[in-house]
């Protein structure tokens, strides 16, 4: 079920069987010279989808533009800074919250996210424990990398034993071939695997990875892994959240 194929009537339905909903979240930044600009966000979003399919859940509209300050010096990428991420995030939780939604499951396609992810996270429990009044609802969150189930791992690592990388990944590209076949970019990239480093701003990345990947070759991506991806990844997704629902 996706909110924002539902009716607010089918919303009120479904908070009436259960209190958890999931949220993709994500980026809008560059993945080298043949990855789409949304690739953070298609991933869990598809993989979402995906597992909607599979088990009684409700999956919310997915918060796409994420911190990806360190992109910035490439063309496209979009971004918010971390106070302003906190902010949306939390207005978007007290919205839920204010439905009677008690658990929220956000799955994530971008690593540069997960320290303020976690940071929301300590704000929105501190707004409890700091009320005089505190809620009645019992609110948890949970956050899960799609990339990180063990499933998941072993079928990319399989895929892609070499040149998977850190970013701009064979693995991730594949996933988003899957999603648009149609935007599929034939490139050619050298060195054919990208170096890999630490980074900390958007000049000091663009000057070590000038094209944008790191450790990785994407050129390997095709449809049909991507499409194994998905369905591996949905399976795992639909698991968790059924736990995380009864917790």
């Amino acid at each position: 079920m996706l909110l924002t194929q539902s009716s607010w009537m089918e919303v009120e339905d479904y908070l009436q069987r259960s209190t958890s909903i999931l949220v993709p979240i994500g980026s809008i930044e560059q993945h080298g010279p043949n990855g789409l600009l949304g690739t953070d966000a298609i991933c869990p979003q598809v993989i979402a989808e995906h597992a909607q399919g599979l088990t009684d859940m409700l999956v919310g509209p997915t918060f796409s533009v994420g911190c990806a300050q360190h992109h910035l010096g490439f063309a496209g990428t979009i971004t918010l800074r971390p106070s302003t991420m906190i902010a949306s995030m939390l207005d978007w939780t007290a919205s839920l919250q204010r439905h009677g939604f008690e658990r929220i499951y956000w799955l994530n396609g971008h690593g540069g996210n997960v320290a303020t992810i976690n940071a929301a996270f300590a704000e929105s429990y501190a707004a409890r424990s700091f009320a005089t009044t505190p809620s009645r609802l019992e609110l948890l969150h949970k956050l899960q990398n799609w990339w990180q189930f063990e499933q998941v791992m072993s079928l990319c690592k399989q895929l892609y034993p070499v040149g998977d990388g850190q970013h701009a990944t064979a693995s991730e590209v594949a996933v988003t071939y899957a999603a648009y076949p149609q935007a599929q970019k034939n490139v050619s990239m050298q060195p054919k695997i990208a170096p890999t480093g630490s980074i900390t701003h958007a000049e000091d990345y663009r000057r070590q990875f000038p094209d944008g990947r790191i450790g990785s070759d994407p050129s390997q991506a095709k449809v049909e892994d991507g499409e194994q991806i998905i369905q591996r990844a949905a399976e795992a997704v639909a698991a968790d959240f059924e736990r995380f629902a009864r917790s």
